[in-house]
């Protein structure tokens, strides 16, 4: 099986972010929020990666983040960091809900 790189990439973004708040404002609730979510994110790529089936944690844990993250955007309207994080979250999402529906849609269908 191939390996998750975006879904790597992606748990990468999240916990570099969440450390990258905690130096820069000293919140230890994004350094918090980003290893947990930076975690099941990569735990999530890893099982993906085993078996392209297993995308259930994946797309918890970018569909969860996407949504706080768009709650503090638009209750702020600042790009960094809630923007760029709800955007990232959100293309997740739509990465992994296409994965789920495209082979579905290719299947043939029987009359």
């Amino acid at each position: 099986m191939a390996l998750d790189l975006i879904g790597f990439g992606y748990a990468a973004l999240v916990t570099v972010g969440g450390i990258v708040g905690y130096l820069k404002a000293g919140s230890f609730t994004s350094l918090l929020a980003g290893l947990v979510f930076g975690s099941l994110s990569a735990a999530g790529a890893y099982l993906s990666s085993q078996d392209p089936n297993h995308v259930w944690l994946s797309l918890g844990s970018s569909g969860t983040l996407a949504v706080v993250m768009a709650l503090r955007f638009l209750n702020s309207w600042k790009f960094m960091p809630a923007g760029l994080m709800a955007l990232a979250s959100g293309l997740m999402v739509v990465r992994i809900v296409a994965g789920i529906l495209i082979p579905i849609i290719k299947r043939p269908h029987r009359v």
